[in-house]
């Protein structure tokens, strides 16, 4: 991936080619299934993106906030799913969900009957999806609670679809999406029975997956539908996760070099506001330097990066490319991603779903 030397930095950097080449490759494995594919836009935030991923036959976009519904609904795109335990019962939340309806074939999730009476409250016969903890434990309910929440959820007026989950344990190690894998197919397959058992949804219920690690390890049933997300441009973890080749990876942070104060050392322009500081416990350092891959982003301040343990000699005024831990979060820092194609600069795409 070839970044010009003249860009200001610290800038996020995308290749138009492997970007294409990842929503297509993600496109097809998805289609091979016989699964739904609904991107989580939250990785991207980025109107260009999310119409190229619909284009390719996406069946709608995964959101995390009601920002992001927003958008990409006001934007056209036909079906939007807030995959998180929305609370509307605050502000004007309640009417900005009303009026998404008018935009969008719209669903939200749910885990509990207090956040689905504000839902019912402001959108009566809003779709739903009851979340299901399949291992991560953070938000969603455990399989054995589904049936009350789906009854208490149709009671209150609210149209149970199906169930999802996020199988967020997966990132826990290098070698845990099979097992998570495995986690959340029993999960969805016990929801399922669930749901079809006491009889709330007609015909068969929606059972909604999603992480780009389990993605990667392979879609099969009771899964109808798939929602990765950093799949878009592949991170650090992702190649440790995923197995993701590092010539796959679409996106990096173009960082100068600003000091070097001592042997093996040396000191770039993008800190924890460019990087974020995102660091899996089991992944050393803030960043892979592909200058310099011997190399330990060793220490974050807001607008410095000490670097350690260099061999490869770097100057002042070099420019290096850093894929990050975590693109997501570097996504959310930045207003526009710089769009390359042939080492060039091809496009600026505005990162227009920032909190």
């Amino acid at each position: 991936m070839l970044v010009p030397d003249d860009l200001e930095t610290p800038a996020v950097v995308v290749s138009a080619e492997r970007v294409e080449r990842n929503l297509t490759r993600m496109a097809a494995a998805a289609g091979a299934a016989g699964v739904a594919l609904r991107p989580h836009a939250k990785t991207h935030k980025c109107l260009p993106i999310a119409r190229r991923q619909l284009s390719l036959g996406a069946a709608g976009l995964t959101v995390a906030t009601l920002l992001e519904a927003e958008l990409f609904a006001s934007e056209g795109c036909p079906s939007v799913f807030i995959a998180y335990p929305l609370w509307a019962g605050s502000g004007d939340r309640g009417d900005r969900l009303a009026a998404l309806r008018g935009l969008t074939s719209l669903r939200v999730g749910v885990d509990s009957e207090e956040a689905a009476v504000p839902l019912a409250a402001a959108a009566p016969g809003l779709a739903v999806l009851i979340e299901v903890d399949s291992g991560q434990h953070r938000s969603g309910v455990a399989v054995s609670q589904v049936t009350s929440l789906a009854v208490s959820c149709v009671r209150l007026g609210l149209a149970v679809k199906g169930a999802f989950t996020h199988p967020g344990h997966a990132y826990s190690a290098p070698s845990a999406a099979g097992d998570a894998a495995r986690d959340e197919r029993a999960a969805l397959a016990g929801a399922g029975e669930a749901l079809t058992g006491v009889g709330v949804i007609e015909g068969e219920p929606v059972l909604s997956g999603g992480s780009t690690p389990t993605a990667s390890a392979g879609v099969a049933a009771p899964l109808t539908e798939v929602r990765p997300g950093t799949y878009v441009f592949g991170d650090r973890q992702q190649m440790h996760l995923s197995g993701l080749d590092v010539d796959d990876v679409a996106l990096v942070v173009a960082a100068r070099v600003v000091s070097v104060p001592r042997p093996g050392e040396a000191v770039l322009d993008a800190g924890s506001k460019a990087l974020s500081s995102d660091r899996p416990a089991w992944l050393a350092g803030h960043g892979l330097i592909l200058e310099a891959p011997e190399a330990t982003i060793a220490v974050l301040s807001e607008e410095h990066a000490v670097v350690r343990d260099l061999l490869t000699p770097l100057k002042v005024g070099d420019l290096v490319r850093v894929i990050p831990n975590h693109v997501c979060t570097v996504v959310n820092l930045t207003s526009e991603l710089v769009v390359v194609s042939d080492g060039a600069v091809a496009d600026r795409w505005p990162v227009s779903a920032r909190r």
